[in-house]
């Protein structure tokens, strides 16, 4: 989203990136990002929480009035009342599920509706 959000700017629109990694963020350096300690995944708050979601999207782009370019500001949200949730997220080894270089569907017709000449889908 960084590189995005760089490209919006140089074009004269005006971004702010939400992140839940200061260092992926950091290394893309978007214009405006606003950091949260939240899970991956999780960047614009819990699920079924509209409003928290609305305090952490309404002071990221508070970051548009206040801040300048290359800047990161860190939420004062917390995901949880300590921070016990970051060790099952942060264990050693990786138990995802294989990656696969063809699509993969849940039901047979999910493949059949797919199309593969949608342009869309240029990036599998």
């Amino acid at each position: 989203m960084g590189l995005i959000a760089r490209h919006l700017e140089a074009n004269g629109i005006a971004t702010v990136v939400l992140t839940s990694s200061i260092a992926i963020t950091s290394a893309v350096n978007p214009p405006r990002a606003a950091y949260l300690d939240y899970p991956l995944g999780h960047t614009a708050g819990p699920p079924d929480g509209p409003r928290v979601q609305e305090q952490i999207v309404a002071l990221a782009l508070s970051q548009l009035r206040r801040n300048s370019p290359g800047s990161m500001l860190r939420l004062p949200f917390h995901w949880d009342d300590n921070d016990d949730w970051k060790d099952r997220v942060m264990r050693e080894g990786d138990d995802r599920t294989a990656r696969h270089d063809a699509p993969q569907y849940q039901h047979a017709d999910d493949a059949a509706a797919a199309d593969p000449a949608c342009p869309t889908c240029i990036w599998t």
